[in-house]
């Protein structure tokens, strides 16, 4: 049950609208503009649309569509031009926001980044993707913890970018930290719709955590985006799904973060973010402690390596045009060999 999309929020509810937005063709800094125009006139539709909403979602490329073009006159920074519309946006319609940027980084590639808006205008939340669509994408890959914060009605709200919810460590993160509610952007085409519906539901119920998901839709002359706006349940049920991918549709539903905090502390079976760091706590007291994983222990110190790495193909993103990177992650651009 979502409040029937939101219609009759409940006092401890969230309503978020997953917009759908149609995929653009971004070439110049004049598309760029329009497309900022046409977010800004989605967040007053959300408004209009749906008093209750409490949170509009725009899908990862809903600014700069998917030329990947790393032009330096196309990015974007915290402190330009289009994020302020943005903020202005935000609070002119009391309302929180997430939204999309290609980042300029003076250092290397851009940084395919997220910002969440609250409803006062003040950015409260900013993220660059961790796992960039390799060997799509060229974008710097993202540094530092993934950032969790109080959001509205006082839930607790992280943000993940498209690829990222492929890795279960990336859900497993933003859940430990403590969120309640995870946002996914993305911009995927038709042919990761199963994995995107099955991965969307798994970050739910292994986490005990609500997913808002969603895509950009349509086409813009060369790919098909999907929209497939998804808001998963803690117990991974479907509450709302835009099967069928209409461009510029929000998907609404009302989820309620009290009751993840209910499951996360009542539930005994299937708690599985708790039992994760306490095996067996029924023959043992507290449960097993350790950490078992070899992959886990590995990376932490730096041996990550798998049998079959030797005959990995593609390790770079000449496939897909871009030329073989010379500059090591850390290094600054100037001092690249």
């Amino acid at each position: 049950m979502n409040g029937l999309g939101g219609l009759n929020k409940s006092p401890h509810g969230v309503v978020i609208g997953l917009v759908q937005q149609q995929l653009p063709v971004v070439d110049t800094p004049a598309h760029v503009e329009l497309q900022v125009r046409r977010i800004v006139e989605v967040v007053a539709k959300a408004r209009r649309g749906m008093p209750t909403m409490d949170l509009v979602v725009f899908p990862e490329y809903a600014l700069h569509g998917l030329s990947m073009n790393t032009d330096p006159a196309l990015m974007c920074s915290l402190d330009g031009r289009e994020v302020e519309r943005f903020r202005e946006a935000c609070a002119e319609h009391r309302i929180w926001g997430c939204f999309s940027l290609m980042e300029w980084n003076p250092d290397g590639n851009p940084w395919n980044a997220g910002i969440v808006i609250d409803d006062q205008g003040d950015l409260r939340l900013h993220y660059r993707k961790l796992h960039p669509w390799v060997p799509v994408e060229p974008w710097e890959p993202g540094a530092g913890e993934i950032p969790v914060i109080d959001g509205p009605n006082g839930c607790r709200l992280a943000l993940i970018i498209c690829h990222d919810g492929m890795f279960p460590e990336m859900a497993r993160e933003c859940a430990y930290k403590g969120a309640e509610i995870m946002i996914r952007t993305a911009g995927y085409t038709a042919p990761i719709r199963d994995s995107w519906r099955f991965t969307n539901q798994a970050n739910a119920f292994c986490n005990l955590m609500v997913t808002a998901n969603v895509c950009m839709s349509g086409s813009d002359g060369t790919f098909d985006s999907m929209g497939e706006g998804m808001i998963v349940n803690f117990d991974g049920s479907v509450l709302a799904h835009g099967t069928s991918g209409r461009p510029d549709e929000i998907i609404t539903a009302e989820v309620r973060p009290d009751l993840v905090r209910e499951a996360r502390t009542g539930w005994g079976v299937e708690n599985n973010i708790y039992q994760l760091a306490h095996r067996g706590y029924t023959a043992v007291k507290g449960g097993a402690g350790d950490c078992p994983y070899t992959y886990m222990r590995d990376l932490v110190n730096g041996r990550y390596r798998l049998p079959w790495e030797d005959w990995v193909v593609v390790t770079d993103g000449t496939s897909c045009g871009f030329p073989t990177p010379a500059r090591r992650y850390g290094e600054k651009l100037a001092g690249a060999a």
